[in-house]
Parts: C-alpha cells; structure tokens; sequence
C-alpha cells in the first residue's frame, strides 16, 4: 500500500494518547488539522504487511475512555461510547438506541461495554448508522448488529465497501479489510432516520469517501434545542486524488463537500476522531462545570477552510508528484 507510512506518520501525530486522569493539552488547530494532513499526502510505495499490527501503531485507537453525555436531559441527547482516538456516539430513545459508528474490528464489545456503563442496554440498540466506510470507523458494525440485531443503515455510496470489507480503491490491501456487514437500508442525501422522538437527518458529504454521511439532529438540553453535527471527514489522508484516483470522481466530491458546508455553522460539531473538534478539551471543561462546553458555533467553519485548504495543497503534491513519475 503506497501511501502507508506517510499514513502511520500523520495519523500517530494525530492521536497522540493522553492519559486518562488529567485533561489533556488543547491542541492549536494547525497542529491537529493541517500538520498531519500534510505529512500523510506524502505517499509513499510501501506494501502494509498483512498482519499489520494496528493496536501497537495506533494505541489511541484503543484506549479506552470512560463514557459520557455530550449534551442533553434526563437520559436524553448524545453520549460518547468511543475510545480515546476513534469516536463512537450513542443515541438511546424511548423506543430503542441508535449507534454511529463501530470503531475498529474487534471493538463491538467495547462498544457494548460503554453502553451498559451509562446505564442502558445494548440490546435495545435498533439502529446501526456510519459515518463512512473505513476500517477504524466500520471495523465494529458486524459484531455490534450481531450482538444486538440492529438494522445497519448507511449510503449507497459507501454500500458496497461496507458489504464486501474492503476499502475502495485498495480492495487488494488486507490489511485495511473489515469484517464484511450487510446494508438494510440505504440512506440518500437529505434524508432521516427516526426512531422514538429522536430523527437524524443525513447530508452525503463525499470525497473522504464515495459515500461519507454527515448526520444532524436536533438536541435539547435544559428546555433549548441546539443543533448537532456529527461530520464524516474531509481529510484526503490515504487518498490518492490522481494517478489512478482513489474512486472516479473524488476531486469533484472533495469540492462539492467544501462548497455544501461553507455556510454550515452547527452549534455542536462532532467529528469521528476525536482531536479534530477538541472533544477531549470540551470535555475538561464540561467537567469542570461547564454545561455547555461542547457548544461551539466557530468550531466547524473553522475546520472546515484549514481542511481545504489542505486539500489543495495534498492535489497539488499528488499532482506534480505523478507528472514527475510520468515524464519520460
């Protein structure tokens, strides 16, 4: 796999770990967001052993965290299941529970775990949401809807990858399979899932993949609705953009992801790793005392102009890279 160690490099750099029973160090947003991008558009022609031992290369991914409410009432709102670098988010509602995401294989346990630990069960979870078809955010789904029958709801875009446990445009890299997970219901941008008094709204923001889903909803804590996103990615990590592109098309996809969000301003944005919407320094202060910690209405805006513009800077690289390869 070409682009593997320029990937090791950027996303160890991304989630360095922190220990559990201190908060940590808020990170300046050029360091989270756009330092490690540029590290990791520095492909590379390594081939990722099979056997790739993912929990020694990324120990955050696996650490585990103690569970939380994000924001909400009563036993309402949105709760953090996810380790210390792969976020999970649990939605419970008077008619069943919602999941996104299932971290990596191996971590539906985990997952379970957390669930039990803020006093609800697993087996009422009914719905199954992805963000996007990636090992580290995929990897969990079939051992979750195996140990609670839940209905797996996802893109057309990201279908096939979920389906067949590869990641698109590296089917022939086995290290970055996950467990193959079947697709009850495909979902198209614009619309919901609802489940009790609880509906999420889809938006395909494509690029990081063919089928990446942004989920919103509204969240109520302490009788006022605040808006939640919870964003897909937009980083061009292991991507190729050229030469053959990872998916026909990502270019256009990237862009059209960064025009769609340009006026998009949510009051709370989740993101699927962690240290890219500071959720571990939020959580320091809602700990604090802070009921609103993870209100952040600049937040996303924010994100969003630094990861296109590392988008940019990643094609151009890609770019005179191939035309380099290319020349005679």
């Amino acid at each position: 796999m070409r682009w593997i160690a320029g990937m090791m490099a950027g996303s160890l750099a991304a989630c360095a770990p922190v220990t559990q029973d201190m908060a940590p160090a808020p990170a300046e947003p050029e360091t989270a967001d756009t330092q490690p991008l540029d590290t990791i558009s520095n492909l590379v022609d390594d081939e990722i052993p099979a056997q790739f031992d993912w929990q020694q290369s990324f120990p955050t991914w696996y650490a585990a965290v103690a569970p939380f409410r994000v924001i909400g009432s009563g036993k309402n709102g949105i709760y953090y299941v996810g380790t210390e670098g792969l976020a999970i988010y649990f939605i419970p509602t008077d008619a069943g529970h919602i999941v996104i995401d299932g971290g990596m294989p191996g971590q539906g346990q985990y997952v379970a775990d957390a669930i039990r630990r803020l006093g609800f069960d697993p087996a009422d979870v009914k719905i199954l949401l992805n963000s996007h078809a990636h090992l580290d955010h995929s990897g969990g789904l079939a051992e979750l809807k195996r140990m609670t029958g839940a209905q797996l709801i996802a893109s057309e875009g990201d279908r096939s990858a979920l389906e067949g446990g590869f990641y698109l445009g590296s089917e022939d890299d086995s290290a970055m399979n996950a467990p193959p997970v079947k697709v009850d219901r495909t979902i198209a941008d614009g619309e919901t899932v609802t489940l009790g008094k609880v509906t999420l709204t889809a938006h395909i923001t494509p690029g990081h993949s063919r089928g990446c889903t942004t989920w919103t909803m509204p969240v109520l804590q302490d009788g006022k609705s605040y808006e939640a996103l919870m964003f897909c990615s937009a980083t061009v990590a292991a991507n190729r953009l050229i030469g053959p592109p990872q998916y026909e098309g990502i270019v256009a996809d990237y862009r059209k992801t960064f025009a769609m969000t340009k006026d998009w301003k949510p009051d709370i944005f989740l993101t699927n790793h962690p240290e890219f919407s500071g959720l571990m320094e939020k959580r320091a202060r809602q700990q604090a005392g802070d009921p609103l910690a993870f209100v952040d209405r600049e937040g996303f805006p924010a994100m969003m102009a630094r990861l296109e513009k590392a988008f940019e800077a990643a094609l151009q690289k890609q770019t005179l890279k191939y035309n380099a390869i290319m020349e005679p």
